[in-house]
Formats: C-alpha cells, sequence, structure tokens
C-alpha cells in the first residue's frame, strides 16, 4: 500500500471533440478507489483535467467539460501523464504545443499512457516509436499506416510497453486504469473498484469480438472486385484457391498474387474472414443453431467455425452469441 503522504498526481489531457467517456471511465476508477480503500490507508491519488490555456473543452457529446489546469503552465511532470481519446484526436495530434507539452511533461513522469484515439498524439510526439501500442478497432490501420515506427497491436484491450500503457477505444480505459490501480494498490483494491463499477477485472476476449470486419478497399473494377463481391455475398459457395482461380481463368500462383496484390491479404484469409463476419451477422440475429450456421456460411463443421471464430473474434461463437445476441 502507498501512504497518503506519497499522493500521485494523474493529468488527463483533453481537448476539444475529447470523448466524455474516454475521460470520465478512468476518473471514476480513481475516485472510487478512495471509496474502497481502507479509510487508514486513503489511494494517494490526486487527477486533474488540463487542456491548453486551461479553458473548458467541448466533448463529443457536445458537453462542456471543465478543466483544472493549463497543460502549458504545468511544469513538473506527473506521476502518471494520460491523453484521452475523441473524434478531436486528429486536431489534437496536429497541434504543435499541445504535442510539444505531452512530450515535455512525459519526459519527467513515471509512466504516461492514452485512452482510445489519444494514442494518435503520443505516436505525433514519437512516444511509441520502437514500442507496441494500441487504439480503437476502428483506427487502428489508421495508426499503423501514419507512424510505421509503431506496432500496433488491433485486437488488445490495452497494451503495456515500458513505461508506456495505451488502451483500445472508449470503455477499454476502464480497463487500463483498474490494471494501473492494481499496479500501485494490489489487487483486493482493484478487484474492489470493478465490482462497483460493474466491469470485468479482466475482459474475456480482445476488442477484435467488438469490431465489424473492416476490409481495405476493394479492387477498383473488373472481373476481381465482382469476385470479392460475391465472397461476401455467397461465402458457403466453393471458395478454395483452385476453384477461385478457375473463376477467373488463371493460374492458382498467378491468381493468389493478384489477389494478394489488389485486396491486400491472401485468397485463403479473406474468405475466413468474410464467413466470420457472416456467422457473427446469424449469431446476432437469428435463433438457428451453430451447427446450421457453421453450414450456411460454408465451414463445413463447427469445429472449422470455431477455430476461425477465435482467429478472427478472439472468442468462441457461442461466446459471442451470449454477448451479442439481439432480441
Amino acid at each position: 500500500m502507498v501512504d497518503k503522504a506519497e499522493t500521485r498526481d494523474v493529468l488527463i489531457v483533453v481537448y476539444d471533440g475529447v470523448q466524455l467517456l474516454d475521460v470520465a471511465g478512468p476518473l471514476d476508477v480513481f475516485d472510487r478507489a478512495a471509496s474502497e480503500a481502507a479509510p487508514e490507508v486513503g489511494t494517494g491519488y490526486r487527477v486533474r483535467l488540463a487542456s491548453l490555456g486551461g479553458r473548458p473543452v467541448a466533448t463529443s457529446a457536445d458537453a462542456p467539460l471543465g478543466v483544472s489546469a493549463d497543460l502549458s503552465r504545468v511544469r513538473k511532470p506527473p506521476d502518471t501523464l494520460m491523453v484521452a481519446g475523441g473524434r478531436g484526436y486528429a486536431a489534437a495530434a496536429a497541434d504543435r504545443d499541445l504535442v510539444r507539452h505531452v512530450r515535455r511533461l512525459s519526459a519527467g513522469a513515471r509512466r504516461t499512457g492514452s485512452v482510445c484515439t489519444g494514442a494518435f498524439v503520443l505516436a505525433e510526439a514519437g512516444l511509441l516509436d520502437g514500442r507496441r501500442a494500441t487504439t480503437h478497432w476502428a483506427f487502428c490501420s489508421e495508426l499503423a499506416a501514419g507512424y510505421p515506427a509503431v506496432s500496433v497491436e488491433p485486437d488488445a484491450i490495452f497494451v503495456r510497453d515500458g513505461t508506456v500503457v495505451t488502451s483500445a477505444g472508449v470503455t477499454a480505459g476502464i480497463d487500463l486504469t483498474l490494471s494501473l490501480l492494481e499496479d500501485d494498490f494490489g489487487p483486493e483494491l482493484a478487484r474492489a473498484v470493478a465490482k462497483f463499477l460493474v466491469v470485468f477485472m479482466q475482459r474475456p476476449g480482445g476488442q477484435s469480438q467488438f469490431s465489424t470486419w473492416l476490409r481495405g478497399e476493394p479492387p477498383r473494377g473488373g472481373a476481381l472486385r465482382e469476385l470479392v463481391e460475391s465472397i461476401d455475398a455467397r461465402p458457403a459457395d466453393d471458395l478454395s484457391v483452385p476453384a477461385l482461380a478457375a473463376r477467373l481463368g488463371m493460374s492458382r500462383r498467378h491468381f493468389s498474387r493478384l489477389f494478394s496484390q489488389q485486396v491486400g491479404t491472401s485468397p485463403g484469409a479473406y474468405v475466413e474472414r468474410a464467413r466470420v463476419a457472416a456467422a457473427r451477422a446469424l449469431l446476432e440475429s437469428t435463433p438457428d443453431s451453430v451447427d446450421t450456421i457453421a453450414a450456411q456460411c460454408g465451414f463445413g463443421t463447427v469445429e472449422t467455425m470455431r477455430r476461425a471464430f477465435v482467429r478472427e473474434a478472439g472468442v468462441s461463437p457461442a461466446a459471442y452469441r451470449d454477448r451479442f445476441r439481439r432480441g
């Protein structure tokens, strides 16, 4: 346990367009820790929100958010520096002053973190170069393309790499903060806070289970685009490489090379993802058995579908249905 005298300063950087829950989630974890800790010990946290100029910011929900610190005037680095995400992330990452002050304060902080698309600010500051990191599943490709020195892990709920921690989207900031709380004060306090907030101490599965499958830009036209569209529309067809190559009148080798070049992944990987996407839709919207869905989506057997589902979504088909079935 940390003594009351060892108060740890937490600074959360916010800006216009910040996601309210990216801020409120970590705040509630730190706040509840004070209530759950033994009264004679205390949690040792002092949390402040900071913006450039110390002005209130407009959140992505158009709700004003007050702050308690001017980022440019904070001289002493905090124990923990966190950058929240939100739809204003691109403007924040392009703000040279904001990025400069994040880099300056991070240099003296014990640890630096981001929630959701706050990772783009850390990346722009060079704090993720040569490190593993994550962000919201819908922005992982953008982060990887924009910052090739960052090793992006798209399925992770949060990633630790040395003194830098990054989380997936929105509520994953709660997972990350519970982990920081556990580091500082042990698992019992973190578990008590998680119970009160009615969240998992450790969320089962990665963020792939929440994502919709986003493939890259389809081929611009011609026979290959029609083939890709037919794979998405009829995943139960014979979609082996020989069958697909024969449809286009190509050799297997030439077809596989052309497909990978223009689609960005191998034919086999694309087919598996298309079949998993179709199965996810059926698991969410129909009462059909897993056996029936496996056949409808071209998997052949339930075990084949289960293995593919775990690879693509991070959870089994049954677990996915339990969490996301509608009605």
